[in-house]
């Protein structure tokens, strides 16, 4: 190849002749991928399938030095810029067609230090990865539910799961971290250095630079828990629903109990006859204890007539895995999300209706339980804003053939329509889809969104880092 043809930012595109490319590869430690290449496919595949993008040259950086040499090439050319952490969000941001793509999935460190109660994570890291180190000194940072996502998104954009109702969100939890901003500095930043900075990346997302390491205050939980599944018929819906209302709002923040909705599984303990049936789920568990959670979970256990159950103690790490083989990568997939301060009996009418009529048997419905720690914390703290919700609704439409798009797009669309007049306008960054870049001021950050502005335009004046649910400079449009 004499010539490499990379896209631009503006439309146009700028060429790299050999001698540049040689050269800007031999400074690379990890490994550059051009098309056809070993571990470009690697990169460019995601979670989502829906997404089939194809970038004119990856970067598999190895580490921080790697991660400033992209950075500086891409703006000393004004490239289109993909950062891929996990290359789990929804969006799909982590990838583009003809640009650069900095992939850090290579960078997978995590050290734990159990006396600090501390710990340093690079940005490849999966949950899972987390999970491991940290359970072996019983440990834990509260993340999410899946335990194949990227630590790096999932705390940019906030990050909650089981624990964060007793220990606050991953943002909260985050002491301090090292970026390279849009200048091809690295910065430290915490509440005492680049304070400003530190703020916004907590909840800010991808906007204000590349994160290459994170560091995380950790908490004692496990190495066991209670927790599981209690599976009932969907028509018991209402009633479940109006019980749940009231023991969610008197429930220890320790214990975290989510409702899921969807067609049953092939789950070992629910009866062959109720597999592919509409079900009404409680996901539960308690972030202490196991004994106490026992206790604590005896007003959700005792309700209705369950199908199924499976509930006890477990180890923690298998509890955040439970939820991987209904997420595994290469569906399709779409997803609306809404937050709520109550449930009232209209919204509630509004889920069990739609979820009674999902396009495939892959799709659910999971209402969030938050609240507790998370809500201690003032909505100007961090540049996450969403601190009077109990709970989020997400809409997973999953699907396997492109010939199902415009149904499943469609359902989910009207799902969140009809659901629109009881939520608060609010949404969670991290479950916005592609398409939704108009709710990134009033809906993600609120009135928070002039200060990320602003910030914004002090260190990515240029906006080299669009690929995300996109801040812009100064606040235009």
């Amino acid at each position: 190849m004499s010539e490499l043809r990379i896209r631009q930012a503006d439309g146009g595109s700028a060429t790299l002749h050999e001698d540049a490319l040689q050269s800007f590869r031999g400074r690379i430690r990890g490994a550059t991928c051009l098309p056809g290449e070993p571990g470009y496919e690697t990169a460019r595949t995601i979670w989502n399938a829906m997404i089939d993008r194809r970038p004119a040259l990856v970067v598999r950086a190895a580490g921080a030095a790697d991660v400033i040499a992209t950075v500086n090439l891409a703006r000393e050319h004004r490239l289109v810029l993909a950062v891929r952490g996990g290359g789990h969000n929804i969006a799909g941001n982590a990838v583009c067609d003809g640009g650069l793509m900095l992939d850090l999935s290579l960078m997978k460190s995590v050290r734990v230090d159990p006396a600090a109660r501390r710990v340093r994570v690079e940005p490849g890291v999966t949950l899972g990865d987390v999970d491991r180190e940290t359970q072996a000194f019983g440990l834990a940072v509260p993340v999410g539910i899946n335990s194949t996502t990227g630590i790096a998104g999932l705390t940019l954009g906030g990050g909650f799961g089981w624990l964060s109702r007793r220990f606050g969100l991953t943002i909260d939890n985050l002491v301090a971290a090292d970026m390279v901003t849009a200048d091809g500095r690295l910065l430290h930043v915490s509440h005492d250095e680049n304070g400003d900075l530190f703020w916004a990346i907590r909840g800010g997302g991808g906007n204000f630079g590349v994160v290459t390491s994170f560091e995380y205050r950790v908490h004692p939980v496990g190495p066991e828990v209670f927790a599981g599944l209690v599976v009932h018929p969907h028509a018991a819906g209402r009633e479940l629903f109006a019980r749940y209302r009231e023991i969610a709002a008197g429930a220890p923040e320790a214990l975290s109990c989510w409702v899921v909705l969807r067609k049953a599984p092939p789950l070992p303990f629910l009866p062959a006859e109720v597999h592919g049936t509409n079900v009404f789920v409680f996901a539960l568990c308690y972030a202490g204890d196991p004994e106490e959670g026992q206790k604590a979970a005896a007003p959700i256990l005792s309700l209705g007539a369950p199908i199924g159950s499976h509930v006890g103690r477990m180890p923690f790490t298998s509890w955040q895995a439970a939820f991987d083989p209904l997420l595994t990568p290469g569906a399709r997939n779409y997803w609306k999300s809404h937050d709520f301060t109550s449930l009232p009996d209209e919204a509630v009418a509004v889920l069990l209706d739609y979820a009674a009529r999902v396009p495939t048997p892959q799709c659910e419905v999971f209402v969030g339980q938050l609240g507790g720690a998370v809500n201690r914390v003032p909505k100007d703290a961090t540049a996450y804003p969403h601190r009077d919700i109990d709970y989020v609704v997400n809409v997973h439409t999953r699907w396997d053939d492109a010939a199902g798009d415009s149904e499943c797009v469609g359902w989910t669309r009207s799902f969140f329509d009809a659901a629109a007049p009881f939520a608060t306008g609010g949404v969670y960054v991290n479950f916005m889809p592609e398409d939704e870049a108009g709710r990134v001021q009033s809906g993600a950050y609120g009135a928070n969104y002039a200060r990320l502005a602003t910030l914004k335009k002090t260190f990515d004046p240029e906006n080299l880092f669009r690929l995300n649910q996109n801040i812009t400079p100064g606040g235009g449009r």
